[in-house]
């Protein structure tokens, strides 16, 4: 048997599946494709996660594009990050081309243009389905780790949140909690003090100095209502395709802080809302997560914490995350390590930590009697990649260079009138694009401040009132008294007795 014949068949017989898979391409040995080698993903492990990776153009996007539009054409819904704004041509067929013609037939497998169900989203001003979750839906726990609390801070954050259920307070936004934060240190600081115990100022000044640098970069537009309901990611079209729904991110790259807060309150939903799945032979819903730096890179510990846990456990609910990235060491090894599939397009050795990279990176996959996997990475086209899955048994299945298949549909950005006709149809701008601003802590607690001023203004003034009643009665009675003791007085002196006597005596005198 020659080499060829050995690696096709180590190829083939490692990629073997029972249920329903996903082919991406055909396997490569030397350069050369290997005609009908297909390198296949089982729908089965497609909820362990993945990874998309390799340097700029490459072909990661691309890579994507087809998982994304398999999935689909299998009913599976997708969400996608789209930070270049180059994903939104999933909504339109690819026009064709003869270098996409000669792959396939390398590949063995026949080309089919088509356009897939696009929903545009949007966390920003931009034109989209607008996401937006209330502060009272993250709970103490997440939005204490989205801004960085120490157990102290946080502490006081928990106790806001308690007292605003006790008092049956919507927070709804930023303003809310902001409000929340004042009242608890100034109006309400007593009624505080009593119920909950003292908070102090510098505390909540220092919570609100990471809600402000929150705020500068756009989650005031992410906070609100109304809130975005995770079960509208999983439509499925009247053919029966899974809905890739793409939220657009191309103004948000310099705010990572928006990006990772929203990346973690959707996770954190999607894991409360979904129900238990268990060993399902098809995933529920699958994530994309590109620049996926900008997630690890801007965490604190507390929150890659909370990933990592939410990374552990999404899988039980039958959602798998795909991390698209540059360099796999852009996500914590202990990300790494949960994820099953691996798409690794070429490495660039341009410096000495490059280099070490690429040797770090080669370690994470099996090994292969047919690879140098250190000198494959280097050698890549645009459009191959090393990969390596789980198969149905959950046992890695060969590594294989791999001339990747072509998307199905475009490569390239929706024009302004596509993306209007797109958004037109959707059902979903008109559920969502409304802005919702109902009465909520802010307003209770404005009303609550000005009804216990107008208690207090009219206590004040009844008191004064009364002071000057009591004033007023003293000034009576005193007066009253005076006249009532010089009425003898006044009486003798007045009187013609007492007159006459005084004349006569006058008189004596002034005859003497």
């Amino acid at each position: 048997m020659s080499k060829k014949e050995a690696f096709f068949k180590h190829i083939t017989e490692g990629n073997a599946t029972k249920g329903d898979f996903i082919p991406i391409g055909a396997a490569m040995l030397e350069g050369e494709t290997i005609t009908g080698a297909y390198v296949k993903i089982p729908l089965k492990t497609m909820n362990r996660h993945g990874l998309i990776a390799g340097a700029t153009g490459t072909g990661k996007t691309k890579s994507l594009q087809v998982l994304a539009e398999n999935l689909s054409d299998k009913g599976i819904p997708v969400l996608l990050m789209d930070m270049k704004g180059d994903l939104s041509g999933l909504s339109q067929p690819s026009p064709g081309h003869p270098k996409i013609d000669e792959r396939h037939e390398k590949i063995g497998l026949p080309f089919e243009s088509k356009h897939f169900p696009v929903e545009i989203l949007t966390l920003s001003e931009q034109e989209g389905v607008r996401l937006r979750a209330t502060v009272s839906e993250f709970g103490p726990v997440l939005l204490s780790r989205i801004l960085d609390l120490s157990e102290t801070q946080y502490g006081v954050v928990a106790v806001l949140f308690q007292y605003c259920d006790d008092h049956k307070l919507p927070v709804l936004d930023l303003k809310d909690f902001k409000k929340i934060l004042h009242y608890a240190t100034n109006e309400g600081k007593e009624e505080f003090t009593k119920a909950y115990g003292r908070i102090s100022t510098s505390s909540t000044g220092a919570i609100l100095r990471k809600i402000i640098e929150l705020e500068q970069q756009g989650a005031d537009l992410f906070f609100g209502e109304t809130s975005f309901e995770v079960d509208d990611l999983l439509r499925i079209d009247e053919n029966g395709r899974g809905y890739i729904n793409i939220i657009r991110l191309t103004d948000i790259q310099d705010r990572p802080k928006l990006f990772s807060t929203f990346m973690l309150s959707l996770l954190a939903e999607i894991y409360s809302t979904f129900p238990e799945r268990g060993d399902s032979d098809r995933p529920e819903l699958i994530l994309f997560i590109d620049e996926a730096h900008l997630i690890f890179n801007e965490a604190s510990k507390p929150l890659l914490n909370q990933i990592e846990s939410i990374v552990k456990l999404i899988r039980s609910k039958g959602v798998g995350l795909y991390f698209v990235t540059q360099n796999p060491t852009d996500v914590p090894e202990a990300v790494l390590g949960q994820l099953g599939l691996k798409v690794q397009h070429a490495l660039r050795a341009f410096t000495a930590k490059d280099r070490k990279a690429i040797k770090l990176t080669a370690q994470n996959y099996p090994d292969s009697e047919f690879y140098n996997t250190e000198e494959v990475l280097t050698s890549l086209g645009i459009g191959e990649a090393l990969v390596s899955a789980l198969d149905e048994k959950g046992r890695p299945t060969p590594l294989a260079a791999t001339m990747m298949r072509a998307p199905m549909s475009r490569m390239d950005v929706l024009t302004p009138s596509e993306l209007s006709s797109l958004l037109s149809q959707s059902k979903l701008v008109t559920k969502y694009n409304d802005r919702i601003d109902r009465e909520s802590a802010y307003e209770m607690l404005n009303a609550k401040i000005k009804c216990a001023e107008a208690s207090e203004a009219i206590e004040k003034a009844k008191k004064e009132r009364e002071a000057m009643k009591r004033v007023s009665s003293k000034r009576k009675t005193s007066v009253s008294g005076r006249r009532t003791r010089m009425n003898p007085v006044v009486k003798v002196l007045t009187s013609a007795t007492f007159i006459r006597s005084v004349f006569g005596i006058l008189t004596k005198v002034i005859k003497k």
